[in-house]
């Protein structure tokens, strides 16, 4: 099934292929985000102290936490990814974006799959909120309509940056014409890979905590090395054009380590350069 074919039959896929980004989409109840919340809050409170840790929460936390790898196959997200992409889906990476509170922490405008190494442009990341995402917080924003666009970009480096070396496109970015995508628990936005987004400070008491699950189908393949993994998460891969990934046996288990490990290096290479973790 190509992405055309299914989204003539799916008014998200429509909508993903207008503007780019559709939000909200409620894949979880508010419960059961606290509850993932409360299991990350413990893993932080007793390993955030490791510089390790802190690295697995921005690259493949689905390989070490096992509750990252299940929000990842929740049906209710892979579902509406297969409106998009087809049955047969791979998570690229999964990482966190956490600002804490009354932080200034941001996000500069940027396309994703300018870095990321890929032959297709079938991409799109599902932003999962597990705390309210609202635009005092610094939820996403979107610009509809510019995934059609191919622009450069530079590398700022800015301290506060959340982006590993500050990248931001190199045009000018008309405020006005962005989206807040603002998220309560429990609730997700789906992006492609080449929207503008970028988000602000978080200005509130609260942190501000979102999964960005990175889905390809299946059938994607790299033009950059040959070394990336992928985890499959929903229907087949006969395509093999990825090393496959395989889920966490547990809790930061030692061997789980050394799989990310040996993971995150060869992703490092291709998507930033050989950009350090």
């Amino acid at each position: 099934m190509s992405a055309q074919e299914t989204a003539a039959a799916s008014p998200v896929a429509d909508a993903f292929a207008r503007d780019g980004f559709v939000c909200p989409i409620a894949v979880m109840s508010a419960a059961e985000a606290a509850d993932y919340r409360r299991r990350l809050e413990a893993a932080e409170a007793t390993y955030g102290g490791d510089k390790t840790f802190r690295k697995m929460l921005r690259r493949y936390p689905n390989l070490v936490l096992p509750f990252i790898d299940e929000i990842t196959r929740r049906p209710e997200i892979t579902d509406v990814i297969a409106e998009i992409l087809g049955p047969d889906i791979l998570v690229l990476d999964a990482p966190f974006f956490i600002k804490e509170a009354n932080t200034k922490s941001f996000v500069s405008w940027h396309q994703d799959l300018h870095y990321w190494g890929l032959e297709t442009e079938e991409e799109v990341t599902a932003w999962v909120a597990l705390s309210p995402a609202t635009a005092e917080s610094g939820c996403m924003r979107f610009v509809a309509g510019s995934q059609n666009r191919r622009v450069d970009h530079r590398d700022t480096y800015e301290e506060d940056n959340l982006l590993t070396r500050g990248q931001e496109v190199a045009v000018t970015v008309d405020e006005s014409e962005a989206t807040d995508a603002a998220l309560r628990p429990g609730q997700m936005s789906i992006h492609h890979g080449r929207v503008f987004h970028a988000s602000h400070p978080n200005r509130t008491d609260d942190r501000r905590i979102g999964l960005a699950i990175r889905y390809i189908p299946a059938r994607a393949q790299q033009v950059k090395g040959g070394s990336m993994a992928a985890m499959l998460v929903r229907g087949e891969d006969r395509y093999g054009n990825f090393r496959r990934c395989r889920p966490p046996t547990g809790l930061l288990k030692e061997a789980d380590i050394a799989h990310w490990t040996e993971i995150a290096e060869a992703r490092n290479k291709i998507m930033l350069g050989g950009e350090k973790n």
